[in-house]
């Protein structure tokens, strides 16, 4: 494989070699040039000097046809040739052929210069020789006047350029061979010999990024890789250095970017950064769970506003590039399909300060932003707020009727008996609902607090609880002449807390009786289901709205709120049905249609289960 080195090379010798080449050629060119010009330049200073050598009187007679010139020029030895050519372009005498041989010479271009009083000069191939001559003709005029009375041609036989370079070209064509070759060899070991440094070079400069660390070492520590001496020594060395440091700063770099990815992912907040076009280019793992971005989603591509789908973010992301000041707020997000609340921190990234600009430039900028998931903390302040004002609302009633009844008795006479009876049973009534209710309240915290100790879970009969269940609200179903089925298969047993579960049944009976129709039927059964204990309350009454049976489970709250003054009702009943349910690992539920009953039921899974 050609390096990008030996390659240069390889182009510049050919490159040299092309010039030369047409250097030489330019040469030659030249030289036939000014070989040609110098010989005509020759041929017409002959002619020159042959004619003033004549007698005029010969040359007269010659151009008359008479005296011994002509006789002359037939003796003239080759390679010249004298021609005599009368005014209007006849031959009128030649050395080489015999007068009338040759036709009307009027139209060689030599001629006509001599013709028209000039010296006239010309190399062609002669028709009637058919080899390459140099011409030379000179205008002759009369003896002793200004008449002209013809032209005086010489011409030579020129043995070409190349064949008269011939005999020499050869010698110097082989030694330039010789030497080209010589140059070519010279080039390509010179070039392997750098090339083989380059590659070196590329080896230690390559072995910086290789994945495998003992290819590395070994190439950093291995001996010197380029023969000789000079600056590629001395660079290989300072590479070698460089790669080291490089190295270990990768390495370093590495560290510290496995650390901080396992920082970041080990917080529960998620964690935004990006740069000042608001695209992201660093998710912790809290963040991508939150809002379900996937692990193969190119954050390089995904912008803050993709990512969240949330404008207020993007909002506070900008307010911080345009103010480079922190900020805090609280939003709402759409978080895996549910609402959730963040408190949000948003701070610039690299700021830049007035020690840390770079030739007067601002260092890049970017936001880093962090969201602490407080749904659970919002909804349990919510609850808070509205159990403190339900329990408020609920107590505020029995208290101002017991105040109010003992204002009245305190103003009525003592001897009015009655009176002060039905006052009194008033007071009673109201007392037993508020021990009802704080009653309530303990059992709900005391189920609600995972420090207080759990009961034992016992191997129960379930048929007897059904029935301990029943006969606690028996006489209330009576007096509403409502008949309370159980239906259980008497084996069915289960591991349980007896005394809770008893207590659940007792509070979803109670529901039944209270708000189903006189005369009516309530079913309580017990049934094993896929591994679960199916305990069902089914009534006949009104039902329950679809609006209401997401929320009638929490405290306090009630379908109706008319209902809030029935006797013994606390609003607490279902709520602590669940916690009951929770703490056997189980859940309660309901069906319901307003019109047609109510079904509750409570599932418990078996231990083995």
């Amino acid at each position: 494989m050609k390096t990008v080195f030996r390659r240069s090379l390889l182009v510049l010798t050919l490159s040299a070699l092309g010039l030369s080449l047409l250097f030489m050629i330019s040469v030659l060119l030249f030289m036939d040039s000014l070989y040609y010009e110098i010989n005509t330049q020759n041929i017409l200073d002959t002619a020159r000097i042959v004619l003033r050598s004549l007698p005029g009187e010969e040359v007269d007679a010659a151009f008359e046809g008479t005296g011994t010139l002509a006789a002359w020029m037939r003796e003239l030895p080759p390679p010249y040739r004298l021609t005599l050519i009368g005014t209007g372009g006849e031959v009128l005498s030649d050395s080489r052929f015999p007068e009338g041989a040759l036709s009307n010479h009027g139209d060689r271009s030599e001629v006509k210069a001599a013709l028209e009083g000039k010296q006239g000069k010309a190399r062609r191939s002669s028709q009637s020789l058919g080899t390459e001559l140099l011409y030379a003709a000179l205008p002759v005029y009369e003896r002793g006047g200004s008449r002209l009375i013809g032209v005086f041609r010489l011409s030579v036989e020129t043995p070409n350029f190349i064949r008269r370079i011939a005999g020499a070209a050869l010698p110097f064509l082989l030694a330039g061979s010789v030497f080209f070759l010589v140059a070519l060899g010279t080039v390509y070991v010179f070039s392997r010999s750098l090339s083989r440094s380059f590659a070196s070079l590329v080896r230690i400069a390559q072995s910086v990024h290789s994945p495998s660390v003992d290819v590395f070492h070994r190439t950093i520590s291995s001996p010197q890789l380029i023969s000789g001496t000079g600056e590629f020594i001395t660079l290989e060395k300072a590479l070698k250095s460089m790669a080291l440091e490089l190295s270990s700063r990768i390495e370093t770099a590495r560290s510290e970017g496995r650390r901080l990815e396992a920082i970041l992912n080990g917080i529960s907040e998620a964690v935004f950064a990006m740069d000042e076009k608001l695209t992201l280019h660093m998710v912790n793992e809290k963040a991508r769970t939150l809002f379900g971005i996937g692990q193969e989603a190119d954050t390089g591509r995904l912008s803050l506003l993709e990512a969240t789908r949330s404008t207020e973010l993007e909002e506070a992301a900008r307010s911080v590039l345009a103010g480079n000041s922190p900020i805090e707020l609280e939003v709402f997000c759409h978080s895996s399909a549910v609402q959730r609340r963040f408190r949000v921190f948003a701070s610039s990234l690299n700021r830049p300060k007035t020690n840390e600009a770079r030739n007067g430039e601002a260092m890049p900028g970017g936001v880093v932003m962090v969201l602490g998931d407080i749904t659970r903390l919002h909804k349990l302040e919510q609850v808070r707020k509205d159990f403190a004002a339900n329990v408020s609302h609920e107590l505020r009633t029995p208290i101002q009727v017991i105040k109010g009844f003992s204002e009245t008795l305190l103003d009525s006479p003592l001897d009015n008996k009655e009176q002060i009876r039905h006052v009194i049973e008033i007071i009673e009534k109201n007392s037993r609902n508020m021990e009802n209710l704080t009653n309530d309240l303990l059992v709900l915290v005391s189920l609600e607090d995972e420090k207080n100790s759990r009961p034992g879970m016992e191997e129960t009969d379930i048929e007897a609880l059904l029935e301990e269940a029943s006969g606690s609200v028996r006489f209330r179903a009576e007096e509403k002449k409502i008949s309370i089925g159980i239906r259980c298969a008497p084996e069915l047993s289960a591991k349980l807390s007896g005394a809770l579960i008893v207590q659940a049944l007792i509070n979803l009976l109670d529901n039944a009786v209270k708000y189903s129709p006189p005369s009516s039927n309530v079913l309580l059964e017990a049934e094993q289901k896929e591994g679960e204990l199916v305990i069902s309350v089914k009534d006949e009454g009104q039902g329950i709205a679809p609006e209401h049976l997401d929320r009638i489970f929490e405290r306090f709250y009630r379908v109706d709120r008319s209902r809030s003054q029935d006797p013994g009702g606390t609003g607490l009943g279902l709520a602590i049905v669940r916690h009951i349910a929770l703490l056997h690992r189980g859940v309660v539920e309901v069906e319901s249609h307003a019109g047609e009953g109510s079904v509750f039921r409570m599932r418990i899974p078996f231990p083995d289960a």
